[in-house]
This record gives C-alpha cells, structure tokens and sequence, in this order.
C-alpha cells in the first residue's frame, strides 16, 4: 500500500530530496543563463514559481476532464497562461528585472520543470498537493539559482544584489559573469551539493539501520 503523501513532505521534498537544479539537474539553461546576477536568479525562480504552483493546481483540477492524447498540449496551455500573467506583472510593476531577464520569461512556458511536475505530479495527484509540490520545488530551484547568482555575481563584479561588496581594490573574475563560468560555478555547486546529500543520507541510513 502507496504511503500517504502529507503536505510537509511533498514541500521538503522540492527543497531538498529532488531539488529540481542540484538533483534532478532541471532547467539548467535558465540557470547557466540568468544568474549573473542574485536578483536574477530570485527574479527568475519566483516568477517559475508561480507558474509552478498556478499550473498545477489548476492541472489537477482538470486532470480528470483532459483525455490521455492530449494531455501535454493541454498543459502547455495551461502553463502558457501562467506565464503569460507573470510576463504582463513584470512588464508593468518590475520592468528592470523584465528587461534583465528578457527572452527567459517566455521560455518558461517549455521549462522541463514545469512540464515535469504537470506530467509526473499534478495530474495524479489532488489540488492542494500538487500547489504544495508545485511551491516546494520551485523555492528549491529558486534558491538553488540565487546561491549559484550570489557566486558568480560576488566574484564576477565584485557586488551582491548590486551592493559593493569585496571593496576597489577587488579586481574581478570577469569568467563567471559570461556562459563558461556560469557552468564552473553550476558544476562546482552541484557537485557540493551531492556530497553534502550523499553524506546525509549515509547518516540517515545509519540511524534507521542501528534502529533496526
């Protein structure tokens, strides 16, 4: 017998168990793309995360009325409405972050989270769970995009959310603001984050088994 999803758990697994950057390793183009900056990278996260959540709720509320063939197509379209209101909001109330993430907001819409989680979430599971899967993972990429900004942002110019940081003498990286060294920071992060992951759940076997 399934094991009953609770709330905390759907959530916390997006955080942390599958983040969908530093373990499923999704939607890297936006992250390699995006996060020269922090405020890009937390632009970028919240506004999937939105998306995220908007769309599967609403896909789960309509999983049962959208026939089998033309289930992905369905939930393009409900993602694209998605997107569609998160490209108008920023457009009108944050046009500096519109303009700094550009072409990226649109492409939302063909993020293979998003699409992931509609296909292997929403549409077998009940409303609530799936918004709390939804906000669950994308916090867990928000903040796996905004740690990778801060890095490449601090060492490429020498600022963290545009603030001065390592001083006039700081003479920058200028690698890790261009596209090589948004993948030496992405791939240095990922690698950190699996040993850290590795050795948490080497430990969490150990308790169950000295338990048993």
């Amino acid at each position: 017998m399934e094991k009953k999803k609770s709330l905390f758990s759907v959530f916390f697994n997006g955080i942390v168990t599958e983040n969908p950057t530093f373990r499923l390793v999704l939607g890297t183009c936006p992250t390699i793309a995006v996060t020269t900056s922090a405020i890009n990278g937390i632009g970028m996260g919240l506004a999937a995360t939105f998306v995220l959540v908007g769309s599967n709720f609403v896909i789960s509320l309509l999983r049962i009325f959208i026939p089998d063939k033309v289930r992905i197509p369905a939930f393009i379209v409900v993602i694209c409405t998605f997107v569609t209101m998160v490209q108008m909001l920023l457009q009108a109330y944050v046009p500096s972050l519109y303009e700094s993430l550009g072409l990226f907001i649109p492409l939302i819409v063909v993020n293979c989270i998003i699409l992931a989680r509609a296909e292997a979430f929403a549409s077998k599971n009940g409303p609530l769970l799936s918004a709390m899967d939804g906000l669950g993972m994308g916090l867990g990429f928000t903040i796996a995009i905004t740690i990778i900004g801060c890095i490449r942002e601090l060492f490429g110019t020498g600022t963290l959310f545009g603030i001065p940081i390592m001083g006039a003498s700081y003479q920058p990286m200028l690698i890790l603001v261009l596209a090589p060294g948004g993948f030496i920071v992405f791939g240095t992060v990922l690698g950190l984050a699996n040993i850290i992951m590795r050795k948490l759940e080497a430990k969490k076997a150990a308790k169950e088994g000295a338990k048993a």
